[in-house]
Protein backbone atom coordinates (compact mmCIF):
# COMPACT_ATOMS: atom_id res chain seq x y z
CA UNK A 1 0.00 0.00 0.00
CA UNK A 2 1.75 3.23 -1.09
CA UNK A 3 1.69 6.11 1.69
CA UNK A 4 -0.21 9.25 1.22
CA UNK A 5 1.95 12.53 1.51
CA UNK A 6 -0.08 15.49 2.47
CA UNK A 7 1.34 18.57 1.66
CA UNK A 8 2.10 21.55 3.43
CA UNK A 9 -1.30 23.71 3.47
CA UNK A 10 -1.02 27.80 2.97
CA UNK A 11 -0.89 28.35 6.60
CA UNK A 12 2.11 26.53 7.12
CA UNK A 13 3.66 27.53 4.23
CA UNK A 14 3.41 31.07 5.56
CA UNK A 15 4.65 30.15 9.37
CA UNK A 16 7.49 28.61 8.42
CA UNK A 17 7.82 31.25 6.20
CA UNK A 18 7.75 33.87 9.27
CA UNK A 19 9.61 31.61 11.83
CA UNK A 20 12.54 31.41 9.02
CA UNK A 21 12.24 35.28 7.93
CA UNK A 22 12.68 36.11 11.82
CA UNK A 23 15.79 33.99 12.34
CA UNK A 24 17.53 35.21 9.37
CA UNK A 25 17.08 38.90 9.85
CA UNK A 26 17.87 38.52 13.53
CA UNK A 27 21.32 36.58 12.11
CA UNK A 28 21.76 39.14 8.71
CA UNK A 29 19.98 41.94 9.43
CA UNK A 30 16.47 43.13 7.36
CA UNK A 31 18.53 44.91 4.67
CA UNK A 32 20.92 42.02 3.85
CA UNK A 33 18.56 38.78 3.50
CA UNK A 34 17.96 37.52 0.12
CA UNK A 35 14.67 35.86 -0.57
CA UNK A 36 16.91 33.05 -1.36
CA UNK A 37 17.84 32.73 1.85
CA UNK A 38 14.62 33.18 3.65
CA UNK A 39 13.47 30.17 1.58
CA UNK A 40 16.25 27.93 2.24
CA UNK A 41 16.15 28.39 5.77
CA UNK A 42 12.17 27.58 5.65
CA UNK A 43 13.20 24.76 3.46
CA UNK A 44 11.17 25.79 0.46
CA UNK A 45 12.17 26.76 -3.29
CA UNK A 46 12.35 30.04 -4.13
CA UNK A 47 9.01 29.64 -6.31
CA UNK A 48 7.44 28.33 -2.85
CA UNK A 49 8.66 31.72 -1.82
CA UNK A 50 6.42 33.57 -4.39
CA UNK A 51 3.64 31.38 -4.70
CA UNK A 52 3.11 33.10 -1.00
CA UNK A 53 4.49 36.80 -1.44
CA UNK A 54 5.62 38.81 -4.55
CA UNK A 55 8.35 40.44 -2.55
CA UNK A 56 10.20 40.95 0.69
CA UNK A 57 8.53 44.12 1.45
CA UNK A 58 5.00 42.13 1.22
CA UNK A 59 6.33 39.54 3.88
CA UNK A 60 7.50 41.95 6.01
CA UNK A 61 4.00 43.60 6.00
CA UNK A 62 2.19 40.27 6.06
CA UNK A 63 4.46 39.34 9.81
CA UNK A 64 3.46 42.90 11.23
CA UNK A 65 0.36 41.90 10.43
CA UNK A 66 0.16 38.56 11.90
CA UNK A 67 1.78 39.64 15.05
CA UNK A 68 -1.38 42.68 15.18
CA UNK A 69 -3.82 39.41 14.59
CA UNK A 70 -2.22 37.15 17.26
CA UNK A 71 -1.60 39.91 19.44
CA UNK A 72 -5.21 40.60 19.49
CA UNK A 73 -5.99 37.23 20.03
CA UNK A 74 -4.02 36.61 23.20
CA UNK A 75 -4.40 39.82 24.76
CA UNK A 76 -8.36 39.64 24.46
CA UNK A 77 -8.18 36.07 25.91
CA UNK A 78 -5.77 36.71 28.72
CA UNK A 79 -8.10 39.41 29.92
CA UNK A 80 -10.99 37.06 29.59
CA UNK A 81 -9.34 34.94 32.50
CA UNK A 82 -7.70 38.06 34.43
CA UNK A 83 -10.37 40.85 34.55
CA UNK A 84 -9.06 43.76 36.53
CA UNK A 85 -6.03 46.02 35.10
CA UNK A 86 -3.44 44.54 37.86
CA UNK A 87 -4.26 41.05 37.26
CA UNK A 88 -3.78 41.58 33.50
CA UNK A 89 -0.71 43.37 33.86
CA UNK A 90 0.42 40.48 36.39
CA UNK A 91 0.04 38.17 34.00
CA UNK A 92 1.56 40.09 31.18
CA UNK A 93 4.84 39.66 33.01
CA UNK A 94 4.33 35.63 33.42
CA UNK A 95 3.56 35.14 30.04
CA UNK A 96 5.29 32.82 28.15
CA UNK A 97 7.28 34.23 25.46
CA UNK A 98 8.18 30.76 23.61
CA UNK A 99 4.13 30.21 22.60
CA UNK A 100 4.07 33.74 20.78
CA UNK A 101 4.60 34.27 17.12
CA UNK A 102 8.20 35.60 16.12
CA UNK A 103 7.51 39.15 16.53
CA UNK A 104 5.84 38.81 20.05
CA UNK A 105 9.28 36.76 20.90
CA UNK A 106 11.37 39.20 19.73
CA UNK A 107 10.46 42.94 20.49
CA UNK A 108 13.64 44.66 19.24
CA UNK A 109 13.33 42.37 15.68
CA UNK A 110 9.50 43.90 15.66
CA UNK A 111 10.80 47.20 16.20
CA UNK A 112 13.74 46.73 13.57
CA UNK A 113 11.34 45.67 11.24
CA UNK A 114 8.38 49.00 11.86
CA UNK A 115 11.48 51.28 11.29
CA UNK A 116 12.24 49.44 8.30
CA UNK A 117 8.78 49.65 6.78
CA UNK A 118 8.66 53.34 7.97
CA UNK A 119 11.72 54.39 5.97
CA UNK A 120 9.79 54.03 2.37
CA UNK A 121 6.77 56.65 2.27
CA UNK A 122 4.70 53.96 0.06
CA UNK A 123 4.97 51.71 2.57
CA UNK A 124 3.68 53.80 5.64
CA UNK A 125 -0.46 53.48 4.69
CA UNK A 126 0.10 49.93 5.41
CA UNK A 127 1.80 50.38 8.69
CA UNK A 128 -0.57 52.92 9.86
CA UNK A 129 -2.89 50.50 9.82
CA UNK A 130 -1.54 48.13 12.24
CA UNK A 131 -0.72 50.83 14.48
CA UNK A 132 -4.37 51.71 14.58
CA UNK A 133 -4.89 47.69 15.37
CA UNK A 134 -2.46 48.12 18.14
CA UNK A 135 -3.97 50.96 19.52
CA UNK A 136 -7.54 49.88 19.40
CA UNK A 137 -6.36 46.53 20.91
CA UNK A 138 -4.91 48.74 23.93
CA UNK A 139 -8.31 51.01 24.19
CA UNK A 140 -10.35 48.06 23.92
CA UNK A 141 -8.43 46.36 27.14
CA UNK A 142 -8.75 49.53 29.20
CA UNK A 143 -12.06 49.83 28.58
CA UNK A 144 -12.85 46.15 29.03
CA UNK A 145 -10.81 46.51 32.69
CA UNK A 146 -12.77 49.60 33.48
CA UNK A 147 -16.21 47.86 32.92
CA UNK A 148 -14.89 44.85 34.90
CA UNK A 149 -14.06 46.82 37.88
CA UNK A 150 -17.01 49.29 37.89
CA UNK A 151 -14.94 52.26 37.16
CA UNK A 152 -15.16 54.93 33.89
CA UNK A 153 -11.70 55.04 32.98
CA UNK A 154 -10.12 58.04 33.87
CA UNK A 155 -8.68 58.93 30.11
CA UNK A 156 -10.17 58.54 27.01
CA UNK A 157 -9.59 54.98 25.88
CA UNK A 158 -8.92 55.97 22.52
CA UNK A 159 -6.12 58.17 23.95
CA UNK A 160 -4.99 55.82 26.63
CA UNK A 161 -4.02 53.62 23.79
CA UNK A 162 -1.74 55.96 21.76
CA UNK A 163 -0.26 57.09 25.03
CA UNK A 164 0.78 53.40 25.85
CA UNK A 165 1.57 52.34 22.51
CA UNK A 166 4.21 55.38 22.47
CA UNK A 167 5.89 53.85 25.64
CA UNK A 168 6.03 50.78 24.53
CA UNK A 169 7.59 51.41 21.04
CA UNK A 170 9.90 53.75 23.23
CA UNK A 171 11.09 51.27 25.95
CA UNK A 172 11.85 48.74 23.18
CA UNK A 173 13.88 51.45 21.25
CA UNK A 174 15.92 52.28 24.90
CA UNK A 175 16.31 48.93 25.48
CA UNK A 176 18.37 48.21 22.32
CA UNK A 177 20.33 51.34 22.91
CA UNK A 178 20.87 50.84 26.78
CA UNK A 179 20.34 47.49 28.36
CA UNK A 180 21.77 48.07 31.32
CA UNK A 181 19.74 50.61 32.04
CA UNK A 182 16.59 49.77 30.80
CA UNK A 183 15.36 46.07 31.88
CA UNK A 184 13.31 43.50 30.27
CA UNK A 185 10.23 44.11 32.19
CA UNK A 186 10.64 48.02 32.11
CA UNK A 187 7.48 48.42 29.95
CA UNK A 188 5.39 46.86 31.78
CA UNK A 189 6.60 48.32 35.50
CA UNK A 190 6.10 51.57 34.01
CA UNK A 191 2.20 50.29 33.39
CA UNK A 192 1.43 49.32 36.65
CA UNK A 193 3.25 52.19 38.27
CA UNK A 194 0.92 54.31 36.01
CA UNK A 195 -2.49 52.36 37.14
CA UNK A 196 -1.68 53.20 40.61
CA UNK A 197 -0.88 56.80 39.84
CA UNK A 198 -3.74 57.48 38.14
CA UNK A 199 -5.88 55.11 40.97
CA UNK A 200 -4.44 57.30 43.68
CA UNK A 201 -4.87 60.47 41.76
CA UNK A 202 -8.67 60.02 41.00
CA UNK A 203 -9.35 58.31 44.53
Amino acid sequence: MSRLRTRPTRDDTRDKLFEAAARVFEEQGIGGASIEIIAAAAGFSRGAFYSNFTSKDELIIAMLENHVEQSILRLHDLLAKHKSLPDFIDALKTMDRSQQDPLGRSPLLHMEMILFVARAEKRRPELAKRLRARRKLIADIVETAAKNSGKDPVLDPAWWGAIVLAMEDGFRLHRLIDPETTPSDSFLRAIGDLERAIGAASA
